[in-house]
């Protein structure tokens, strides 16, 4: 069997999957390192990997990016926040990230190094030397394609030329746009998708490939609340989450969903992901609808078989679980890669783009009420449910490295 390293940029949408790849390929025998941020030590161990704590200074921690990266918060969401992002955030840790790797091959001689797609440090590993005098790199795509143009030239220019002098500094040269690079600069750049929800591209390289999402993780213990068979009363199901991550502010998407839809002959089903979430919804609404239920915590896999639509700020992961149900979507966000996910719901006909993280009463009731009317949101979704079962993304991976 071989020695593996796993590199994940320290941020649980992106540690998530990547640790899922682990703990399969410690599953199929093969000894596995995974080199990331300090806060997910546990997590790593409890899968069966090796642990390697990336450096202080490519650490930090997603929940505090306004102390993390002063000035981000300043920004508006959309260009200016992610070519923030990714000149300080994904950029700046990049010597950091490849010393760490470096330091980590030598004590660990990998014959693969799979990494999310951001995890930059990875990329002067493919550069540096050729595959013949070091591991084969794999790239993750666990975020849509960011589009070659079209965030402005002053985002442009300036993200790149940042980068460009990371690289520099490192030994080694971009050989083109940096989001580009990220795709084909890898040895293998495997994106978790179908080809029916990304825009078609004619510039992507040979090294290519969709693999399709990766498998939800096994739900851990959970015991019905007493409401569940209300699922099955007749009533169209909404359910609405802002996902793991951007969900601080529950106005946003989440309590807007529960009070414009309280009139509305249908079941809503707040899941916040939250220890606290149901909690605090009760106590920013005051009274709650009577056809709401709020939970801090439900598997997917176990509650969007019952629902009609999801209403969520466009997670890949969260997303792609819909559709593996079949469920349709209504999507706002405009953090992250959520605005690039909502664009290609739209697109696909899988459900509709708010366009906007705080939606008016008006446009979220319009956008839940078109979507439950009209049938051909849920035959899209589930049509591309249906192109799911011929990919399987773990099995990819693996073939890849049992032939490094």
């Amino acid at each position: 069997m071989s020695k593996i390293v796993v590199a994940a940029t320290p941020v649980h949408g992106h540690v998530a999957p990547l640790l899922a790849v682990a703990a399969d390929l410690v599953g199929r025998g093969h000894e596995v390192t995974v080199l990331t941020g300090m806060r997910f030590k546990e997590r790593t161990e409890a899968v069966g990997a090796y642990f390697t704590a990336l450096p202080e200074e490519a650490d930090y921690d997603e929940r505090l990016m306004n102390r993390e990266f002063p000035g981000r918060c300043l920004l508006p969401p959309g260009p200016a926040q992610i070519g923030f992002d990714v000149k300080y955030v994904f950029g700046d840790p990049v010597p950091a990230q490849y010393e760490a790797l470096r330091r980590l091959l030598a004590d660990f001689p990998a014959t693969a190094v799979i990494s999310d797609a951001l995890f930059m440090g990875a990329l002067p590993l493919s550069l540096a030397s050729g595959p013949e005098t070091r591991p084969v790199t794999v790239s993750l795509g666990i975020t849509p394609l960011f589009p070659a143009t079209g965030w402005g030239p002053e985002v442009h220019v300036d993200a790149q030329e940042h980068l460009e002098k990371v690289f520099e500094s490192v030994g080694v040269t971009l050989p083109g746009f940096v989001l580009n690079s990220l795709i084909t600069v890898p040895d293998h750049y495997l994106q978790l998708t179908i080809p029916e929800f990304e825009f078609p591209r004619d510039d992507l390289p040979s090294s290519f490939r969709f693999v399709g999402p990766l498998p939800s993780a096994p739900a851990e213990t959970f015991e019905q609340p007493s409401w569940w068979q209300e699922l099955l009363d007749g009533r169209p199901v909404v359910v609405t989450t802002q996902g793991t991550f951007a969900n601080v502010d529950l106005e946003e998407l989440v309590i807007p969903t529960v009070r414009v839809l309280g009139d509305s002959d249908v079941l809503v089903v707040a899941a916040t992901a939250r220890p606290d979430g149901a909690e605090e919804v009760r106590n920013l609404m005051g009274n709650v609808p009577d056809n709401a239920r709020l939970a801090d915590f439900i598997p997917f896999d176990m509650l969007l078989p019952f629902a009609d639509v999801l209403v969520t700020n466009g997670g890949y992961g969260g997303v792609h679980t819909a559709l593996r149900h079949g469920v349709p979507l209504v999507v706002g966000g405009a953090t992250e890669d959520k605005p690039l996910v909502a664009a290609r719901v739209e697109w696909s006909g899988s459900g509709v783009n708010l366009g906007t993280a705080r939606p008016d009463d008006a446009t979220l009731r319009s956008a839940v009420d078109t979507v439950l009317s009209t049938p051909s949101y849920r035959t899209r979704a589930q049509k591309l449910r249906d192109e799911f079962p011929r990919f399987d993304a773990l099995e990819s991976i693996a073939k890849l490295v049992d032939g490094a």
